[in-house]
């Protein structure tokens, strides 16, 4: 064995040992699990090995070209880790990696969590399969659950292994790349468990700071916001005001035939808000369709929301500490070790200074 299938095959029976020691309930689940990353990791090569070849694809060595520029930035201006992620390409034949699957009650806005040995508690279960994800999803409809498969492009493991760019990854800008080269690299630098929250918004604001940076650097302009993004932001609110409207219906004793009809009734509301958007602003835009017009349901509103509540906060903070990342990493990792209610209290009050 090389170097490189040598430590993947000491991380993978790492891992496998474990979730064998943790008492899962799943034993398959699991072994899907780590079957699926142990195959991610032996589809890894250099970067450096893949620009080099000429008989590979000019369009991808000339976007790893690109995306090991940002991998240097990230090390050496927003100090992030130095370490092999990113800097390994891995070609998986297909246009997403795993399948999350997301689930709540029919009358709950809260997921059913997920608690694994390194991430900790989230609120999805992914499969490298998407016949398995399915399969997931249909058991827990016939629980009476309200349930949403979403394909993902990437993840992270948390520095557990050196994450590759993933070929899935390819069909993003150049920028977004770097984005989300910043964005989990943020994750590797520091994860709090069972805090999806402050870790998905913490990281965004490393992505969006660092974007900002990174441009800079390169010589570009300050970056706008586009139309679409704007219209995603707009469609944000209308879903995040749904949920607000859902959370006082659930909250309210009601039989279950009328929660049921109250609860379509919001839906519909929500598409109604939408169609007003979008052909008296947007000039009908259709691009949002597919997502709004798709069986709604509790669980697919969960992602919506969930990667920036606390972004403007994490902003503030880093403003109080001057843009020095050093200190503001510091400054973030004492904040995630204090209990997680006195760490939302920190971040409202951080969230009150940014208004």
């Amino acid at each position: 064995m090389n170097r490189l299938n040598i430590s993947w095959f000491r991380r993978g029976m790492q891992m496998l040992a474990i979730l064998l020691l943790s008492g899962c309930s799943s034993l398959s689940y699991y072994t899907q699990l780590a079957s699926g990353q142990l195959a991610l990791l032996r589809a890894r090569e250099p970067v450096a090995d893949v620009i080099a070849d000429p008989q590979r694809d000019p369009t991808l060595r000339d976007r790893l070209r690109t995306s090991q520029q940002a991998r240097e930035f990230a090390s050496h201006h927003l100090h992030l880790p130095d370490n092999r992620s990113y800097r390994l390409f891995a070609d998986i034949h297909r246009r997403y990696v795993v399948w999350n699957v997301f689930a709540t009650g029919e009358f709950s806005l809260d997921p059913v969590t997920h608690c694994f040995p390194i991430a900790g508690c989230v609120a999805y279960r992914g499969y490298y399969n998407q016949d398995a994800a399915r399969g997931e999803a249909a058991l827990q409809k016939l629980d009476g659950k309200d349930v949403y498969v979403s394909g993902v492009e990437a993840y992270s493991t948390l520095g557990w292994f050196d994450d590759p760019i993933i070929s899935s990854m390819m069909n993003w800008g150049d920028e977004r790349l770097a984005t989300l080269i910043f964005h989990e690299l943020a994750h590797q630098r520091f994860y709090v468990k069972d805090d999806t929250e402050f870790n998905e918004s913490y990281a965004t604001f490393v992505e969006q700071e660092g974007t900002r940076q990174w441009r800079a650097a390169r010589g570009m302009p300050a970056e706008t916001a586009s139309s679409e993004t704007q219209r995603r932001d707009q469609l944000t609110q209308l879903v995040l005001n749904t949920r607000d409207r859902l959370k006082t219906l659930y909250a309210t004793p009601l039989s279950p035939e009328i929660m049921r009809e109250r609860k379509a009734a919001e839906f519909e509301r929500l598409r109604s808000e939408y169609r007003h958007l979008r052909d008296t602003q947007w000039g009908g835009d259709p691009r949002f369709d597919s997502w709004v017009y798709a069986p709604m349901n509790n669980a697919r509103l969960l992602p919506i929301g969930l990667y920036d509540q606390w972004t403007p906060a994490f902003a503030a903070l880093f403003k109080q500490v001057k843009g020095d990342w050093s200190a503001f990493f510091n400054a973030v990792e004492k904040m995630g070790g204090l209990p997680q209610d006195e760490r939302k209290a920190a971040l409202e009050k951080l969230l009150k200074s940014a208004d």
